[in-house]
């Protein structure tokens, strides 16, 4: 017998993938910032000045891709289910509520990490056709994105399927996730801009520890492979928290019927 989760993270994907206009427009988002950082690695001034400037752009842009990626797909998984008067039906079925959320987080969670990984392979080409190297090597690079970097999409998953629980419609959760891609930016253009903010304790912290350590693993500096299974474990802890608050609301019945 199929796992309900899996059979609805399939259904969700699918979906996903049929709507054209939501990949193109997900395409455009993760796609921006290597786009904007190689136009900028072609000044003169920025090749002398070696990949630190250009770490604070890919750092930002980053964050932005884990949040970008998923986003048209969860304003559709319960948002669009309520508007479309499908989500009852569904919940008809002999399927735990925690299983429905379950699939959906996996489905969201999926594409926002394809976003990331395109993001990612898109900065690589551009150090690569620059001529810019990085300091890092690249074994040590690769573990420490997918420990420390790659959670981050789970769990801006998790907060964009929770605010999509909170919407009435798809336009409504689209106002409210498309606010919410200004929160990493706005993280890392403060502590770009602002590096005296920076403590060592944020290292640890969701988000601003992502942030800190792309610049860091992008300047060539030490990151220790604790402090990215830390803050990995404790990016996957918060976002199954978000999660299990999502499967909370679809408790309620306003969440239900949409009212």
């Amino acid at each position: 017998m199929l796992n309900p989760s899996l059979v609805i993270a399939r259904k969700e994907i699918v979906d996903g993938l049929r709507d054209t206009r939501s990949v193109i427009s997900s395409l455009m988002y993760v796609l921006m910032g290597p786009l904007v950082v190689g136009l900028v690695s072609l000044s003169p001034a920025i090749r002398g000045a070696g990949p630190g400037p250009l770490a604070g752009l890919m750092s930002v842009f980053t964050l932005v891709s884990a949040f970008a990626g998923g986003m048209n797909v969860a304003m559709d998984t319960v948002a669009g289910e309520r508007e479309r008067r499908s989500l009852l039906p569904l919940l008809l079925n002999p399927v735990r509520r925690r299983d429905v959320v379950l699939g959906k987080w996996i489905a969201v969670s999926l594409f926002s990490i394809a976003g990331l990984a395109l993001t990612l392979l898109g900065f690589s080409a551009v150090f690569v056709t620059s001529g810019m190297h990085l300091n890092a090597p690249w074994p040590r690079l690769l573990l420490a994105t997918a420990l420390g970097i790659f959670p981050l999409s789970i769990l801006a998953a998790s907060i964009q399927l929770l605010l999509s629980t909170a919407c009435r419609s798809v336009k409504e959760a689209q106002t409210y996730l498309s606010m919410v891609v200004f929160l990493p930016m706005g993280v890392g253009m403060l502590l770009v801009f602002f590096p005296a903010t920076r403590r060592a304790w944020l290292s640890f912290l969701p988000l601003v520890g992502q942030q800190l350590h792309l610049q860091r693993l992008m300047d060539g500096s030490a990151v220790p492979l604790l402090q990215s299974i830390v803050l990995g474990c404790l990016t996957l802890v918060l976002a199954i928290l978000v999660m299990l608050a999502s499967s909370h609301r679809l408790q309620r019945d306003e969440i239900i019927y949409g009212n």
